[in-house]
């Protein structure tokens, strides 16, 4: 099953009783393994997790460690991007190249790089004292 036949499955599960947004996310590990997450929200805002969060999470829980490919999908308009927190998580277990794709539930797509999504990413080097 493709990435996002995954996501748009797991967007039907999202829990968004406040906001009506149901978005999913499916993300593949490079040994092929998929990991999938939708946004749950919380009446305490804004302490609930979005759907790139969960995959992500899901991913690491699975032994996991590195995103080769991820899709997001919600219904709008056009396809939505992650949010900063989830572009910079995305860029914890990515490479500067790995494909981020944004879909709508209407078909429409738009691909990026985490590069592109994230330019001047903070990571572990940074805290490198070498």
């Amino acid at each position: 099953m493709t990435l996002l036949l995954e996501a748009r499955k797991v967007r039907e599960l999202a829990y968004a009783p406040y906001s009506g947004f149901k978005v999913g996310a499916a993300l593949r590990s490079p040994d092929g393994r998929v990991f999938v997450g939708c946004n749950v929200e919380n009446a305490a805002y804004p302490e609930g997790v979005c759907a790139e969060a969960g995959a992500i999470s899901a991913m690491v829980a699975n032994g996991a460690r590195e995103i080769a490919e991820i899709t997001v999908v919600a219904d709008s308009p056009a396809p939505v991007p992650p949010c900063g927190g989830c572009r910079q998580k995305i860029a914890e277990f990515a490479t500067a190249h790995t494909r981020v794709v944004m879909a709508t539930l209407t078909g429409l797509e738009m691909t990026m790089t985490v590069a592109e999504l994230l330019p001047g990413a903070f990571g572990a080097s940074h805290m490198d004292k070498s």
